[in-house]
């Protein structure tokens, strides 16, 4: 991976580097397009079948058919685009975790504004447990779902991995006990952290909208990602941004739309950021079993944590080490965006966070443990 190159590289939660085959066969998509004649007959054949191998090996890790799999351009745009679409009624109620984005935060209000919706808050991010208390940390947050939901509750907005302190929500807990409730309430999860470190399937198959990117833990390429829709979404909601590739009859505006995730796709993408992202997954994929992967990016993380741990002056923010590769910590009587911004100009690159304040490293597969020791000894000679 040329980014890896002369860096330690912390920071996948942002964007992963981009493999040298993933970078190849996007131009090689891009060459044989130009061959093959771009918008011509001969080219549509070899669209379709990029499209389809990706939706295809997205639908396999999430668990679902492909059907249930449209393309978007990234995890906030597969939030709201069938967020919108919803049938919403005056004095619903949205639920939203106090540790989401706040780009999809914003969907939700200014959805809310529109709708005569109200929104409520449901707490996560007081619990800081780690891998071991992750059982403790189920039902902390099932019992404050229990405390929050109303009558009116319609939308459940939580993450599966949080983006902020890298702790696991029970995501297909709760998605049981929404279908216990007399509205049954949708439930929206940004799967930006999930999606590459973690199993999904269990997650993806059970939310209404579980939406995604590939340019993070999967190592794809900016500018392409996908959400798993739900089959009572997909009768439930309408299109929002409408285009061709909505169409059931593209050659036709008048004949309805798709029946399946593509009704929320729009128009024209780009094919070879298609051919990018199936590559880095198959690429992961020759490196183990997700299982397997997701127990070596804690292993890592582990180490991580233990390492500042045991180091007076650097504070993590979980009680244990951390369920995924996520590893948010403090360095005493420091700002976090001046130890970012010191670590950076030693070519060692991780990000701080706003919301708790701290710094976010993380851990992958690719991560070594020169890259541990070099940025626990940048950390320590700050102390």
């Amino acid at each position: 991976m040329p980014a890896l190159a002369g860096k330690t590289y912390l920071n996948y939660g942002g964007q992963g580097p981009l493999p040298d085959p993933s970078l190849d066969a996007m131009v090689a998509s891009w060459r044989t397009i130009q061959e093959l004649g771009p918008f011509s007959t001969a080219v549509w054949p070899f669209i379709d079948r990029e499209l389809s191998r990706l939706r295809g090996l997205l639908a396999s890790r999430c668990g679902v058919r492909p059907s249930r799999v449209a393309f978007t351009e990234n995890v906030t745009s597969g939030c709201v685009l069938p967020l919108w679409g919803l049938p919403w009624e005056p004095g619903d109620t949205i639920l939203i975790s106090d540790a989401e984005h706040p780009g999809v935060v914003a969907a939700c209000h200014e959805l809310a504004s529109r709708e005569g919706l109200h929104i409520t808050s449901l707490p996560v991010t007081r619990w800081r447990g780690g891998l071991d208390e992750q059982a403790d940390t189920d039902q902390q947050v099932l019992g404050a779902l229990e405390e929050a939901l109303t009558a009116n509750t319609r939308l459940v907005v939580l993450s599966h991995l949080l983006w902020n302190t890298g702790q696991v929500m029970p995501i297909a807990a709760v998605a049981e006990r929404l279908a216990e409730h007399p509205r049954q309430p949708w439930l929206l999860v940004d799967a930006a952290q999930s999606m590459g470190s973690l199993p999904v399937a269990a997650a993806a198959s059970q939310s209404d909208i579980y939406a995604f990117t590939g340019h993070k833990w999967c190592c794809g390429p900016e500018g392409l990602g996908a959400v798993v829709l739900s089959e009572r979404l997909l009768s439930q909601a309408r299109p929002t941004l409408i285009g061709w590739r909505s169409l059931r009859d593209e050659q036709a505006a008048n004949e309805g739309f798709h029946e399946d995730g593509r009704r929320f796709e729009v128009a024209t993408s780009c094919t070879p950021l298609f051919s990018g992202l199936r590559t880095s997954l198959e690429l992961l994929d020759s490196q183990g079993a997700c299982d397997e992967r997701s127990r070596r990016i804690q292993q890592l993380s582990g180490q991580l944590w233990q390492a500042l741990a045991r180091t007076d002056g650097l504070q993590p923010l979980l009680s244990g080490p951390p369920p995924a590769g996520l590893v948010s910590f403090r360095v005493e009587g420091r700002e976090p965006p001046a130890v970012a911004r010191r670590l950076g100009e030693q070519g060692i690159w991780l990000r701080h966070l706003d919301h708790p304040s701290c710094l976010r490293a993380c851990t992958h597969i690719t991560t070594t443990q020169e890259d541990l020791d070099r940025l626990l000894s940048a950390l320590t000679a700050m102390l």
